[in-house]
């Protein structure tokens, strides 16, 4: 009986700690708001960049750390010309969001996440800090989860591996 605990334990363990290497389809249907205040689905967004590497940064005017952080994704936005940086923001009204992409300077491809980090969205790609990074490989799968404003070493070495 032991030894069938420690297997199924061991079993449970490992699955928790698989990388997630596709969105949900919660995630993929959900409805962001573009720069001309039109809604388009993530998989769409996803769909204009396919065959290149992506990377994703989640981010609101109104956060420190996602504004502390910004000369580190300036810098990956210079190094790597050839990848895709998608912006979704957490603002809370598309006004704040659209003053804050240029009062920051924000470059690349901008969307809102109309609920915020604890809506439909925010919860499918279980959203629990931010600054929040997700990388993409040009295959279209995910190589990096769940990485934040500490960490830009997983991210440049994500992005390098997915060129």
């Amino acid at each position: 009986m032991k030894k069938i605990i420690a297997t199924l334990a061991l079993g449970l363990g490992l699955t928790s700690c698989q990388a997630q290497t596709e969105f949900s389809k919660e995630s993929l249907t959900a409805k962001l708001i573009n720069i001309e205040n039109q809604g388009i689905s993530f998989e769409e967004i996803l769909k204009q960049n396919e065959g290149k590497t992506v990377v994703i940064e989640v981010w609101a005017s109104w956060c420190s750390d996602c504004i502390k952080s910004m000369p580190q994704v300036k810098d990956l936005k210079e190094k790597y010309k050839e990848v895709a940086f998608i912006n979704l923001s957490c603002d809370k009204t598309f006004d704040a969001w659209k003053s804050g992409i240029e009062k920051f300077e924000v470059s690349g491809d901008n969307f809102l996440i109309p609920d915020g980090m604890k809506g439909e969205f925010g919860t499918s790609i279980k959203l629990d800090w931010i600054p929040r990074f997700i990388v993409i490989n040009k295959d279209g799968k995910i190589v990096l989860f769940r990485a934040i404003e500490k960490d830009f070493d997983k991210i440049i070495e994500s992005i390098e591996t997915s060129k």
